[in-house]
């Protein structure tokens, strides 16, 4: 085990080098060579509680007419308002939630975002009323401030967090594979139904639902349109945990993305997105020729060295995201 008594902060020092020269010459940790860098392996990631929220100093939010947006300290709260048609989507609505995700992948000051749904159902689909004269043309724009509200569109490096409760039809069910936490309320009620349309699910589903749950778990769904309920979606990965009901999972949500926020340095937290990303599309391959250069210039960063001075004087880390 690490030796903490023996630490202690050299507040001259800005070298991070020399600060895991010094832990590592204080500690029986591991340690190895990166360059010139001698680095020491440390367990700091301590159980702490939920960090103090900080309050964002940016700008107003848009006003959206479908789609309401929050701050909450560093998360970006995205509530999907259409309530009296079980939040279906128009074009409208689509509109809004790309330049919403355009504002969680462009603003500096948000660390975590968390995609809801005001009124009983989290989402009963797509308006096909609306919509489908553009999905038959093809014409689906995304506003020039925006991005695909399917996250289908190249990389993203803010972490998003879903919570579904009441009906999450077709959409609904893309909209939480292309986030990174999904939770939903028990009661739940989930189907991929679009073969029961004739059409089918041209979100992400049929990318996704397969890396997510496995093949067989996947096509029993996107094949039959069946309906099924938040324990078969925990079973099969689609969530990753289900609350009791609809506001116990919004909080379980937004607990989750505050402790990326507040807790996980954002430069890492981007990283560690990066990373993923890269071997998912990529290649493991093309992902582990990035590893060592990647968290090597982590390494050089000042919340790295927030991340060692925490570590010696036995406080939370409060990362500034340099």
């Amino acid at each position: 085990m690490c030796n903490e008594q023996a630490l202690t902060p050299d507040p001259t020092s800005a070298s991070l080098n020399v600060q895991f020269d010094r832990l590592y010459r204080a500690t029986d940790c591991i340690a190895w060579t990166v360059g010139e860098s001698v680095i020491c392996l440390i367990a700091y990631f301590a159980v702490v509680r939920l960090t103090r929220r900080m309050t964002s100093t940016s700008g107003a939010l848009p006003a959206l007419e479908t789609v309401t947006l929050e701050r909450d300290g560093h998360v970006l709260l995205i509530g999907l308002n259409r309530p009296d048609k079980r939040n279906a989507f128009n074009q409208a609505m689509l509109a809004d939630l790309a330049r919403a995700y355009g504002l969680l992948e462009s603003d500096a000051s948000v660390r975590a975002g968390v995609l809801f749904a005001h009124g009983a159902h989290f989402t009963g689909g797509l308006d096909l009323v609306d919509v489908g004269p553009n999905i038959a043309s093809g014409d689906l724009p995304v506003p020039p401030d925006g991005r695909d509200p399917w996250r289908l569109d190249g990389s993203w490096t803010t972490p998003l967090v879903a919570v579904a409760h009441g009906w999450c039809m077709t959409l609904g069910i893309e909209l939480l594979l292309a986030a990174d936490v999904r939770i939903a309320a028990t009661g739940t009620r989930f189907a991929q139904l679009e073969v029961q349309r004739g059409i089918y699910p041209f979100g992400g589903a049929t990318l996704r639902l397969p890396r997510e749950a496995g093949w067989g778990n996947a096509m029993r769904w996107l094949l039959t349109g069946d309906e099924f309920d938040a324990a078969e979606a925990h079973r099969i990965g689609l969530v990753q945990e289900v609350a009791d009901d609809a506001t116990a999972a919004l909080v379980r949500a937004r607990e989750i993305a505050h402790t990326i926020a507040g807790r996980a340095a954002p430069l890492a937290v981007r990283a560690t997105l990066t990373s993923a990303h890269l071997a998912r599309e990529q290649g493991d391959a093309a992902a582990i020729e990035r590893l060592r250069p990647d968290v090597a210039a982590l390494f050089g960063t000042a919340d790295a060295a927030e991340g060692v001075q925490s570590f010696i004087e036995r406080r939370q880390a409060r990362f500034q995201g340099r």
